[in-house]
């Protein structure tokens, strides 16, 4: 058939299928014991990965008894692990989420030299080993560091100290509120933003008004991340914390070394702490999940 003929055939002869219709029928096309397949392989995946070590931390948590599992958690030093760990969270965290919005919005809304490299350093944490996070504070803070000697004259300790392990949860957590923000708020554009400037709103209430209620589904994800990797960080702060107990132990710290003196019923309870945490912080985030997607189709 010529170009001319099918140019000039009536439309109604054409067979159209909606593009929703299409790509339902280009995803459902396998056969049915490939679907089978993928599937048993993810839950295997699943199961093997996620949900034994799970229950497998609970199970040895309370071996020996709940009154064995409550004295692991109400030790002395289990508790100054507790409160070190939501200190350290409790700064981080607001930290990264004030970082993280003033880099998403430059970057989602300016044109500036230096914006690439901006980008790039925000990306910096996922690259470098947590260890080599660590080493790079005590060469610089440390007592032989660069400024060694002016800290230990001015009676300022960092490493082996609380400040050191909040700089080294602030490093290693940094991008995560930035980059839920960035992308989120590039596909929104700059439109409303610059009709609220025209309409006489001033910068703060540019950000209070049409800003945040834009992003602030993405922003409480961010923090959500920002707070849960906070409170598992384990390398950089083994790191600069010295492992001084009752002082310097966050709860990974404190893990590792009950573990170590083959302390395993301890060392479970605790790490069971920290599971029902990180439970919870994948409850909170399904419930975010749920909740932006319930805005973003009501809009």
């Amino acid at each position: 058939m010529s170009n001319a003929a099918v140019v000039n055939k009536p439309l109604s002869n054409f067979a159209w299928v909606s593009p929703t219709k299409y790509e339902r029928n280009v995803a459902t096309q396998e056969s049915k014991w490939i679907k089978i397949s993928v599937i048993s392989i993810a839950l295997a995946f699943f199961a093997l990965f996620l949900v034994m070590p799970l229950v497998a931390v609970f199970t040895e948590a309370l071996r020996k008894g709940f009154e064995v599992y409550w004295l692991a958690l109400s030790d002395s030093d289990a508790l100054s692990a507790v409160r070190l760990t939501l200190l350290t969270a409790l700064i981080a965290v607001p930290l990264n989420l004030v970082f993280g919005v003033a880099a998403a919005w430059a970057i989602a809304k300016f044109e500036f030299k230096g914006k690439q490299l901006l980008i790039t350093f925000i990306d910096l944490p996922f690259s470098v080993s947590p260890v080599i996070v660590g080493l790079v504070y005590v060469l610089v803070f440390g007592v032989n560091g660069w400024f060694g000697e002016w800290l230990v004259a001015n009676d300022i300790k960092i490493i082996f100290a609380v400040p050191g392990i909040v700089l080294a949860t602030i490093f290693v957590t940094f991008p995560f509120v930035a980059r839920e923000l960035i992308p989120l708020m590039q596909a929104q554009g700059k439109e409303e933003e610059e009709a609220a400037v025209v309409l006489g709103a001033g910068g703060w209430q540019t950000f209070w008004y049409v800003t945040l209620p834009n992003i602030k589904w993405g922003l409480l994800y961010g923090v959500i991340l920002c707070n849960a990797r906070a409170m598992g960080e384990f390398g950089a702060v083994s790191v600069v914390s010295g492992h001084i107990r009752g002082q310097t132990n966050t709860m990974p710290l404190h893990v590792e070394i009950l573990y170590n003196e083959y302390n395993f019923a301890a060392a479970f309870a605790v790490a069971s702490l920290l599971a029902l945490l990180a439970l919870v912080t994948l409850v909170l985030k399904t419930w975010v999940e749920h909740r932006a997607g319930t805005n973003a189709s009501a809009h």
